[in-house]
């Protein structure tokens, strides 16, 4: 270090300085910078400074401004007073000057001088000692990878290692390396507002370490590059060569399309394999000639092939409670489906590469299995979308077809998914029982791959031949009929049930969800009109008999419509829908009551039976005549249920002589059964203890209890098997306002599935044989 630069920086830096605001230069201590002044104040600045002491203070701005009359200046609070070593004026009116920082400074209180020049109270940073191991290994490392910089990088000279090898100081040492990163302006006045020596050495060497790296993999890619350039100059010369071809042929089509399809190859996100075959059919299509038959198959195919979310996916909202907040939202009730929807989410969130199972909604119209699809996806935050296959007959529905044929297409699977745009929507297959098969295929054998989550991951479409992982897509099907789907493909999904609706349930719905909506749908406003709570119960027993709610909507629409005629028409007031005046709006009520008998009669019994829209109860009649001992049964009756009425009578003539029956009772009388509603056809068994008590009635001639509702399956032997279907049956015993619900003894398990208002409305009794039944329902002969 020469004499001059050691008087330079030993002397004293002032109380006042001029003030040089800089964009992007950050000036060191020790350190020579070249500056460029063209602004015209900044050229009177330096006119002053050079008639003084050749003295400054430069500081960065925080904000660069890019316009002059952008004047809203933010300069950092610690800058460096600087010696103007050097100075050269040009034609143009700018100057070149170069500057050596002498100190790190503090800005204090900035003043305002002659023509617009700025001077500020500064204080010099005094630099702690800076001795130890530490700072001895921090500086042997700085070296080591700095001269490893040196010799990678283009932008550094190599005799700048020389001045490294002579710098003994630790902050110089630190200053020179900052001045002389290829970093941003930030970073360096970081360094250069780091006073303490150890925390600027650890922040250079941060720097530093990421500049190696930077430099590093630059060299990596410059090598692939390098290795792959005779490869894109032979494959570039051959190309060229072969456009010259077809130019001579008339046959250069190539043009934009392909191109753009070349690009569109770049920017894909799929596997390997996906890439490679797109680039042979581009390939492909590069050599063939656009009027050919096969261009626009060729060009179709990849178009798919680009257009589909393969790695694409949306983020899951792992939220368990804000899940739950929106699933309450937008259903009532159906606490197992939200149960399991969290359960899914947790089991998500724990192990985020786990596979999820398929759900099957199994339950009757109108519950809400297909909404409650869109409130998952919802929750999930994931994309929805909806297939049905009702009906659905032909197997290339599933798989789509091959490119052989003309018009082919891939199938709906694939066809939703790129319609959703991600990999993992939330997929409603709906009314999967409806499946159908022909000549064409088995849709259903179709869907054993789509919802297998062991196999799934590598679905292949008939018309991609590629495979498609479908193991992010959570799948949920939905049906109103168990029995109808297969048993291979049943046995992949996890079944949910979603029961019929009790009245207050339905209530609340109408309350909450379909008055509202059918408001808004009609063009009325909560201002115009009000239905009470009695009126809503009203509606849903005297005008619909449904399992779910959709008819009820229906009938709250009518209701709406009919008072939006008196708005249009011009009446201004608020229309109170209630009790009195329902009538007005729905007519006479269309569903009468379920009140069977009103007091104990002889042959007549109470049954119950489940319908695809809920419980039902069953009006059992037995008649005698004279005859000779033939049986007769009406009511539209199955296979089953017919079989049921022989078991009857058989258990009641083995066991005559114990219910004190005379023998030749039977072979006198011809007996008829009969169930009313005889156009709606009935079956199952568990009408058996219903047909057993009614026969046994006629039998003794003894009444039977008119307030008991009884279901249960009979053998031969007298014992009373389960039955399905409890809780709709027992909600149609009380909306019936029977006091006790006869069930079989096994069906005890089922009790927890029941509301808590049924339970209160109702006794319930467990038989195990049919004695304990006529012993409880039979009364004494009249």
């Amino acid at each position: 270090m020469s004499k001059r630069k050691k008087k330079e920086e030993s002397s004293d830096i002032p109380l006042q300085l001029p003030l040089l605001l800089t964009n992007d230069l950050v000036v060191f201590p020790g350190i020579i910078n070249p500056f460029l002044i063209q602004d015209k104040d900044q050229v009177n600045l330096i006119n002053e400074v050079l008639a003084s002491e050749n003295k400054l203070l430069t500081v960065a701005l925080k904000k660069p401004k890019k316009d002059k009359k952008e004047r809203l200046e933010e300069p950092y609070d610690i800058g460096c007073a600087a010696l103007v070593v050097k100075m050269a004026r040009v034609p143009d009116g700018s100057i070149r000057l170069l500057m050596q920082g002498i100190g790190r400074v503090k800005l204090g209180k900035i003043e305002d001088a002659a023509d617009d020049m700025k001077v500020v109270n500064i204080s010099r940073l005094k630099t702690p000692p800076s001795k130890g191991i530490r700072i001895e290994a921090l500086m042997r490392n700085l070296k080591e990878s700095f001269n490893e910089i040196i010799d990678k990088a283009q932008y550094l000279p190599v005799e700048m290692k020389v001045a490294l090898l002579n710098i003994e100081n630790p902050g110089a040492l630190a200053d020179f390396l900052a001045s002389n990163l290829n970093v941003k302006a930030d970073e360096r006045q970081e360094i250069l507002s780091a006073v303490d020596i150890e925390t600027r050495l650890t922040k250079v060497s941060r720097l530093v370490i990421r500049e190696l790296e930077l430099i590093n993999l630059g060299t990596k890619i410059q090598d692939e590059v390098t290795s792959t350039i005779e490869k894109n100059q032979r494959e570039y010369f051959l190309r060229e060569q072969l456009k010259a071809i077809r130019r001579e042929l008339g046959e250069d089509q190539e043009g934009s399309e392909i191109s753009e399809l070349v690009e569109r190859l770049q920017q894909l996100k799929a596997s390997d394999k996906v890439k490679e075959v797109a680039e042979k059919e581009i390939e492909r299509l590069r050599r063939m000639n656009p009027s050919a038959a096969d261009y626009n198959v060729s060009r179709n195919y990849v178009d798919w092939i680009f257009d589909l979310p393969w790695e694409i996916s949306t983020e899951d909202r792992l939220d368990i409670g804000a899940a739950r907040e929106i699933l309450d939202r937008d259903h009532y009730g159906l606490d197992d489906v939200k149960d399991r929807i969290l359960e899914y989410l947790a089991v998500k969130k724990l192990k985020p590469e786990g596979k999820g199972s398929i759900l099957c909604f199994i339950g009757p119209p109108g519950v809400g299995k297909t909404s409650i699809g869109k409130s998952i996806s919802s929750a999930l935050g994931r994309k929805f979308q909806r297939m049905s296959l009702g009906g659905m007959r032909d197997e290339a529905e599933i798989r789509g077809h091959r490119r052989t044929y003309i018009g082919a297409l891939p199938g709906r699977i694939i066809q939703n998914l790129k319609r959703a745009g991600t990999n993992n929507p939330v997929f409603m297959l709906d009314e999967i029982d409806k499946l159908g098969a022909d000549f064409r295929g088995d849709p259903a054998s179709a869907m054993l791959e789509v919802l297998d989550p062991e196999q799934n991951f590598a679905f292949q479409d008939n018309y991609l031949e590629l495979d498609f992982d479908l193991s992010k897509v959570m799948f949920i099907t939905t049906a109103n009929y168990l029995d109808t789907i297969p048993p291979p493909l049943r046995d992949r999904m996890e079944i949910i049930k979603l029961s019929g609706y009790i009245t207050p349930e339905k209530v609340e719905i109408a309350r909450r969800y379909l008055l509202p909506r059918q408001i808004d749908q009609n063009g009325l406003t909560n201002k115009q009109i009000t239905v009470t709570d009695k009126a809503l119960e009203q509606i849903v027993i005297y005008y619909t008999r449904e399992a779910g709610v959709r008819k009820l909507e229906q009938t709250i629409g009518k209701v709406c419509r009919k008072i939006a005629v008196n708005v249009a028409a011009g009446e201004e007031k608020k229309f109170n829908v209630s009790i009195r005046n329902l009538q007005d709006y729905l007519g006479a009520p269309k569903v009468s009551p379920e009140l069977f008998n009103r007091k104990p009669q002889v042959g007549i019994a109470t049954g119950l039976a489940w319908t695809p829209v809920g419980g039902v109860m069953l009006r059992i009649e037995a008649i005698s005549m004279p005859g000779k001992g033939n049986v007769k049964i009406t009511g539209r009756l199955g296979d089953v249920m017919k079989e049921s009425a022989s078991i009857a009578m058989s258990l009641i003539k083995h066991n005559a002589e114990k219910l004190k029956i005379p023998q030749e009772y039977f072979e006198t009388n011809d007996f008829h059964l009969h169930i009313p509603e005889g156009a709606t056809p009935k079956d199952g068994p568990s009408a058996g203890i219903t047909l057993t008590t009614a026969l046994a009635s006629l039998f003794t001639k003894r009444p039977i209890r008119h307030d008991i509702a009884m279901t249960g399956e009979i053998t031969l032997e007298g014992r009373v098997l389960p039955i399905g279907g409890l809780r709709e049956k027992c909600v149609a015993a009380a909306r019936g306002r029977m006091k006790m619900v006869i069930c079989p003894a096994d069906n005890k398990v089922d009790m927890e599935e029941i509301p808590d208002v049924i339970k209160e409305k109702l006794e319930f009794k467990f038989v195990d044989k049919i004695e304990e039944v006529l012993k409880t329902v039979l009364l004494r002969k009249v």
